[in-house]
């Protein structure tokens, strides 16, 4: 394996090749093995949107203002077939952990999506369901199931609808810093695979691919948001303990 990064100060990755290391990881299959790790987005945009709001938790002091919750009563995401569902009925008779992807071929999405599923089992035992969120089309949302043999349930927001709602980071300099740079490396050490062919869709190529997600806590009642972590930027995945004592508990 050869690995070249710039130094800690710079956010500019210069060469990640990783040589072929195939193998299912948690329950995930693999998509191709070798890939070399760079940015092929033009027109490259600065933006950052909102300031990210960490983990609070407590039903409370979510952080979530009633404006919020009202835009995402209006928000509806499409299931694995292209129904339309209000995103807030996947908590309105029920408690779910909502994991919000980057988008659909991101590496670092999948191992979000397998570090929650390995944890399906306990939160199956306390009657909360596992749901995950790809700003992307059915399409993409089907083939990361398929790819991905992910157990919880996948919803596609075309739209992009949620993530505005729930004001997550967008740019560059969210996406592209040292620590996600080495979140990298590490996921592809451990198997996991950017789907390029995924990345490279209309939908995601327009976005620029500099989407951030978050996790969600929620339900029963569709004004009852208990727990939600922004992510800082790509790769900022909160302690799984954390999620399980605000929904599991």
């Amino acid at each position: 394996m050869a690995v070249s990064l710039s130094s800690p100060s710079s956010s500019t990755i210069n060469s990640i090749t990783l040589q072929p290391k195939v193998k299912v990881v948690h329950g995930l299959r693999t998509v191709l093995p070798g890939y070399s790790v760079k940015s092929h987005f033009r027109n490259v945009s600065l933006r950052r949107r909102a300031t990210v709001v960490s983990a609070i938790t407590g039903a409370s002091g979510t952080g979530i203002g009633k404006e919020t919750v009202e835009l995402l009563n209006k928000v509806k995401v499409l299931d694995l077939r292209g129904n339309e569902i209000p995103i807030s009925d996947l908590w309105k008779d029920r408690k779910t952990v909502v994991a919000f992807a980057r988008h659909f071929g991101c590496v670092l999405c999948r191992k979000r999506a397998a570090y929650l599923a390995e944890k399906k089992d306990l939160m199956d035992a306390s009657g909360v369901a596992l749901v995950l969120i790809g700003p992307g089309s059915i399409d993409q949302a089907n083939t990361f199931v398929e790819q991905t043999n992910f157990k919880g349930e996948v919803y596609a927001d075309p739209n992009h609808a949620s993530y505005e709602a729930l004001e997550f980071v967008s740019g560059v300099t969210v996406t592209f810093t040292p620590k996600a740079a080495m979140k990298i490396i590490e996921s592809y050490m451990e198997g996991y695979r950017q789907d390029w062919k995924l990345s490279f869709m209309k939908d995601t190529v327009e976005r620029g691919g500099w989407q951030q997600g978050g996790i969600l806590v929620a339900g029963p009642g569709k004004h009852n948001i208990s727990y939600i972590r922004k992510d800082k930027e790509a790769g900022d995945d909160p302690p799984i303990q954390e999620i399980l004592k605000a929904c599991c508990a």
